[in-house]
This record gives structure tokens, C-alpha cells and sequence, in this order.
């Protein structure tokens, strides 16, 4: 068997030799594979499915082409020069290779089904906000609507029961302050040595 020692160069033409079929003849079509089936695009495809489902993303060179039943070694070659040019896969060791496409570790199909699961978060999130965006223009529309209203200006009020009953104001000393608008107050701090708190 063929060691995986080096990755090496490969030209066009030497694929388009081996594809061609040696029987043409519909008898020969199930026992011969055809053109399609050996062509090192369907092979890529298969290595990179095996190679995202090897565990941490190694795969061992051997075990793929024995998998893949690949009679020619160098189609191997051809599929992990380029991966490797590409910068998809690193050599780990004389005959094996991890895939770094998707990040150390990971594995592309649990990528892909992670990112497809992040954009329909994303789209729900935004069809939230839109929605949020909305109902917040509507009431600030109103709220507008109610203050420019003469009307309402009789209920602009606020009861001292009703501060009261606010659950952050409950125990605490209150001031009702009525004064033009953009009027600023200044509270001085009472110390607790004068006896108030």
C-alpha cells in the first residue's frame, strides 16, 4: 500500500486519463463505474463527508482511500493538495489530516446546523424588535395625543395614596414639588448627627 509521506502536485490531464471508461456497452454499466462516479469532483464530496464526521476532524489517509475504495493513491493527493492550498485542512502526521475549515475541534455539520439555528434566532429577534418598534411608536403617539389634549389637563394629577402605594417609595420621606418646567432643586444631605436622618 501507498504511504501518504508528501502531498504531491498534480496536472489536469493525469485525471482525464484515468476517468475514462474501458466499456462503452450498457452490460458494462453495472459491473464498470461510470465516468460521474469516478470523478474526483463526487470523490471530493465524499472525502469532505468523511473527513467532517472523523472525530476532532483527523482522518487517516489510509483508512479514507480504503473507505472510498480508491484504487489510484494520487487521487487522494489531488483532493488534500488542494484542500491543504486552500487552507481547509493542516497535515497532522505522516498519513493524517484535520480539518480546520470550521475551527479547531468542531465539526462542519454541527457548524452548519448551529449557524442555521443563530439565523432563525437572528430573524425571530428581529421580527421581536419590529414588533417592539411598533407597539413603542404607537405609544408614544398617544402619550403625545393625551399631553396636547386640554382636556386631560384636569386628570394631570397624582394623589399622595397613590405614591404611597409604589413599592420603592413606601418608608421613605416624600417631597410634592410643583414648579415650571426645567426648574432644578438642590437637596442638601442631612446628616444623622443633627438628629435626622
Amino acid at each position: 500500500m501507498e504511504d501518504f509521506d508528501e502531498f504531491r502536485p498534480v496536472t489536469l490531464h493525469d485525471d482525464m486519463a484515468g476517468d475514462r471508461r474501458e466499456c462503452d456497452s450498457p452490460s458494462c454499466s453495472a459491473s464498470t463505474p461510470s465516468r460521474h462516479e469516478k470523478s474526483l469532483g463526487l470523490l471530493t464530496s465524499r472525502f469532505v463527508a468523511l473527513l467532517q464526521e472523523a472525530k476532532d476532524g483527523v482522518l487517516d489517509l489510509k483508512k479514507a482511500a480504503d473507505t472510498l475504495a480508491v484504487r489510484q493513491k494520487r487521487r487522494i493527493y489531488d483532493i488534500t493538495n488542494v484542500l491543504e492550498g486552500i487552507g481547509l485542512i493542516e497535515k497532522k502526521s505522516k498519513n493524517s489530516i484535520q480539518w480546520k475549515g470550521a475551527g479547531p475541534g468542531s465539526n462542519s455539520v454541527e457548524v452548519t446546523a448551529r449557524l442555521s439555528g443563530l439565523k432563525g434566532e437572528l430573524h425571530r429577534l428581529r421580527d421581536m424588535e419590529q414588533d417592539l418598534d411598533e407597539k413603542r411608536a404607537k405609544l408614544q403617539h398617544s402619550l403625545k395625543n393625551i399631553a396636547e389634549d386640554t382636556v386631560n389637563d384636569q386628570f394631570a394629577y397624582i394623589t399622595h395614596e397613590d405614591i404611597c402605594r409604589i413599592p420603592s417609595f413606601q418608608g421613605e420621606t416624600i417631597l410634592a414639588i410643583q414648579a415650571p418646567s426645567g426648574t432644578e432643586l438642590e437637596v442638601p444631605v442631612v446628616s444623622s448627627q443633627n438628629g435626622v436622618s
